[in-house]
């Protein structure tokens, strides 16, 4: 096996068991905080923004180390083993206190993984084909669709096994929280994963103290951070609230599980296709793309909900993520310097999160004052005037002038 292949593979199964990890507890979350831990919608989402709120901290940090000392693959080693900790302190939290300060533990390590492994990747692939950062990138996917399917059948196996039955006023899903445990393990496994990862070249860049600021000053990066705002304000709450949504309309964890299915499938062949894309649309055609489908989704959500059609339009998630979701970080790696890439990429994450944070204290509040449609039909709203106000709001990606960056 050459070099090459044998990074990429690495790669790949970083992305993989992390985000094997991820399907384990992100479907399933919202409706573990409501049921298992007994938590009501208000506080549900309380508990779920505050992990976007430490997002908002950690992920700057952990960029500047990263970036500082040119030590990236070490800097994503540890962020992945200390979200594997913060797996296994949600396992243990009770009560809206326990939960809300688990979840801030873990929020400083899990939100600056993703931003972290695309910038180690994207550096670690400079060299590759413009389309080995989409490959890579789908493995995480595979993994994603395999332990979303997988988990609630073991669970089912084990709930027969222990004679763990639902009870009145207690969860339909007894034993829930064992999915913290195997996405601990998970998480070690690819931190250890990441350990293997190249050291030197463009992954070793190093920045000097203050050279984020020329971050601030530019107009294509500034434009890009107000829309991950926005964006993630439409999107982030209707998505954590979906599970609600089809037990409303009648479905079980097991309709929840199988809707993944097609939300995450067709994430791959659009990650895989993510050079194309970007050859064919630009990053800001990508981004549209998705943000088109994401608009698409949630009206018919929110206004014609039904097991079927909310099985249909799960098809368009994958079309989200392959463009919005790809677009994203490809435009801020064109905007930002090669020695900011794991600032840039985490500053972006910050942004990110902060909508995400104001759309999961939305989404909570709108499902107890309303009716669990009132959040989807107001995302898909602004998911429109966004697709609309696109061409002003995102111009160009140009990055700015910048020195002969150091090399550790």
């Amino acid at each position: 096996m050459s070099t090459d292949l044998r990074t990429q593979t690495r790669l790949a199964l970083v992305w993989f068991l992390y985000m094997a990890g991820f399907g384990l507890y992100f479907p399933y979350w919202s409706l573990y905080l409501t049921e298992n831990a007994g938590l009501g919608a208000g506080e549900a989402g309380i508990v779920i923004a505050a992990l976007s709120l430490m997002g908002m901290a950690s992920q700057p940090f952990w960029g500047q180390i990263a970036d500082r000392t040119g030590s990236r693959t070490r800097v994503l080693a540890v962020i992945i083993f200390g979200a594997g900790s913060g797996f296994l302190a949600l396992h243990f939290g009770t009560g809206f206190g326990g939960m809300l300060a688990a979840n801030a533990f873990f929020a400083g390590f899990h939100t600056a993984v993703m931003p972290m492994t695309v910038a180690v990747s994207l550096a670690t692939l400079r060299d590759s084909s413009h389309h080995a950062f989409g490959i890579v990138r789908s493995a995480g996917t595979i993994g994603f669709i395999a332990m979303a399917w997988v988990f609630p059948r073991v669970l089912d196996a084990v709930q027969e096994r222990q004679g763990w039955e639902p009870v009145p006023g207690g969860p339909t899903e007894p034993g829930l929280e064992w999915m913290f445990v195997v996405s601990a393990v998970m998480s070690v496994s690819a931190a250890l994963m990441a350990l293997t990862l190249p050291r030197a070249g463009a992954v070793s860049l190093q920045a000097a103290r203050g050279d984020w600021r020329a971050l601030a000053r530019h107009t294509p990066y500034v434009r890009l951070a107000l829309f991950g705002v926005l964006s993630f304000f439409a999107m982030h709450g209707p998505m954590l609230f979906f599970p609600k949504l089809v037990l409303s309309q009648g479905g079980d964890l097991a309709t929840v599980s199988n809707m993944w299915l097609p939300m995450v499938a067709f994430e791959v062949p659009m990650l895989m296709a993510s050079g194309l894309l970007a050859d064919r649309l630009g990053v800001r055609g990508m981004m549209a793309l998705g943000l088109g489908a994401a608009a698409l989704r949630w009206l018919l959500c929110g206004f014609a909900p039904s097991i079927p059609m909310l099985y249909a339009t799960c098809l368009l998630h994958g079309i989200t993520v392959g463009g919005l979701m790809m677009g994203s970080p490809l435009y801020v790696e064109a905007v930002v310097p090669e020695k900011l890439r794991a600032t840039g990429q985490g500053l972006m994450a910050t942004c990110v999160h902060f909508g995400a944070m104001l759309s999961s204290v939305a989404t909570g509040w709108a499902v107890g004052a309303f009716a669990i449609e009132a959040p989807y039909r107001a995302g898909g709203a602004l998911c429109v005037l966004l697709l609309i106000g696109m061409p002003w709001l995102l111009p160009e990606p140009t990055r700015p002038e910048e020195d002969e960056p150091a090399v550790a």
